[in-house]
């Protein structure tokens, strides 16, 4: 660990899309090390096991514009010291270059490029000076270490939030410190029993290179481990 990583305890966290897996778990470890946070789910069920944790459940549907539209001011005279965007869908599960369906597309690309595209403008006030801002993208988005179609539809959303994270973070240059996050395949809904390594884990390794992000990081991927990724 960086004496960076280790001079930093944030004291007020935003986590977008924390109902269950490496969210709920950002959540619990964020509230455990003694931050405040709040973060958002799409329902009661997901809202009740915030509220368990201590967090403040905020109802948010980062595909619904109307929805988005009401957190700038929810976090209103909010000061986070991490803010993270996790919310995201898998899609079709094609082994190959199989067109997906409309719905499909709109499904995934809604929900993995436009949620984020919504939401980082609506927490921008809201971040403290030299906040650290991370978006969950995948190693599946990388162009540069491509060796496999299966999941393209996927593939094709994290590019693209990978390029939302590169404009996000020229944006905030000298303001606060962004990066592109791959979790690590987690044994989730989305990863399955069999994925390598756990929520625990993941959210671990993400708390991790967040802290320890500087002006040499900034606007990089990153996996849980801190490894750079080629975009």
């Amino acid at each position: 660990m960086s004496a960076a990583a280790s001079n930093f305890s944030p004291r007020a966290v935003l986590v977008i899309g924390a109902s269950r897996g490496i969210g709920l778990e950002l959540v619990r470890q964020y509230r455990e090390a003694g931050a405040q946070v709040v973060a958002t789910a799409r329902d009661d069920a997901g809202l009740a096991r915030l509220h368990a944790l201590g967090a403040k459940g905020l109802r948010l549907d980062v595909t619904s514009a109307a929805s988005v539209s009401g957190l700038a001011w929810q976090v209103d005279g909010e000061s986070f010291d991490v803010a993270i965007v996790n919310a995201g869908v898998y899609g079709p599960r094609h082994s190959g270059l199989q067109s997906p369906t409309a719905a499909e597309f709109d499904e995934v690309m809604h929900t993995n490029v436009l949620g984020p595209m919504q939401v980082l403008p609506q927490m921008l006030d809201a971040l403290a000076p030299g906040a650290r801002v991370g978006v969950l993208s995948s190693r599946m988005g990388s162009i540069g270490t491509r060796a496999s179609s299966a999941g393209w539809l996927y593939r094709a959303s994290k590019a693209a939030v990978n390029s939302v994270l590169a404009d996000t973070a020229l944006a905030l240059k000298g303001k606060a410190f962004c990066c592109a996050l791959h979790p690590g395949w987690v044994r989730t809904e989305m990863g399955g029993e069999g994925a390598d390594i756990s929520p625990e884990e993941s959210a671990a390794g993400i708390r991790q290179v967040l802290a320890g992000l500087n002006d040499a990081r900034h606007g990089g991927f990153y996996d849980y481990s801190g490894a750079t990724i080629p975009w």
